[in-house]
């Protein structure tokens, strides 16, 4: 199997077939990851296909200092930033529907899931996607840093307030 890095270096030389494969590879969590952000989703394709496209223009400057996955969110959360400021809005994510409305065959897991998607949607832009890129992404501290624009440390604290933001809603929804 051919590795991402020679994947990459092919892009580099030119091979636009090479970059489809990187766009097979990172689409899906590419997408999955942004549309934490918005549920309009020509939005976050919008977003996804622009990714994508910057990071084909400026493929030279991938140095390989990092993963390939950890560039391509970056690219992406800014494209999201920008969008949010030049549109001068914050991210729209909410949960459509009450659980309560879903009727008796709601299934445990299902409610959990529920609920953590308020939980989340009412946190930051900034604190959502490093909770996110972490817990369920599986990116390390440094690459979440790379990512966000942020220090290691400070992403390692934010993820710690995060958590325990989290961890209180959910104890607090528990006595309700």
């Amino acid at each position: 199997m051919i590795s991402e890095n020679s994947v990459i270096r092919k892009v580099q030389r030119g091979n636009i077939k090479a970059y489809k494969k990187l766009y097979d590879l990172h689409f899906l969590k590419l997408y999955r990851f942004l549309s934490q952000f918005s549920k309009d989703h020509d939005l976050v394709e919008d977003w996804v296909q622009n990714a994508f496209i910057k990071a084909y223009e400026n493929i030279h400057h991938f140095g390989f200092r990092s993963k390939f996955s950890t560039w391509l969110f970056s690219i992406a959360m800014n494209e999201m930033r920008s969008f949010y400021r030049t549109d001068n809005r914050r991210s729209e994510y909410h949960v459509e529907k009450d659980a309560s409305e879903l009727g008796d065959e709601v299934i445990p897991d299902f409610i959990w899931q529920h609920d953590m998607n308020i939980y989340l949607s009412e946190l930051d832009d900034e604190k959502r996607a490093i909770f996110i890129l972490f817990e369920v992404e599986g990116y390390s501290h440094k690459e979440i840093a790379d990512i966000i624009g942020l220090p290691e440390n400070l992403c390692r604290s934010k993820l710690h307030r995060t958590k325990k933001i989290l961890k209180q809603k959910w104890l607090e929804n528990e006595k309700a």
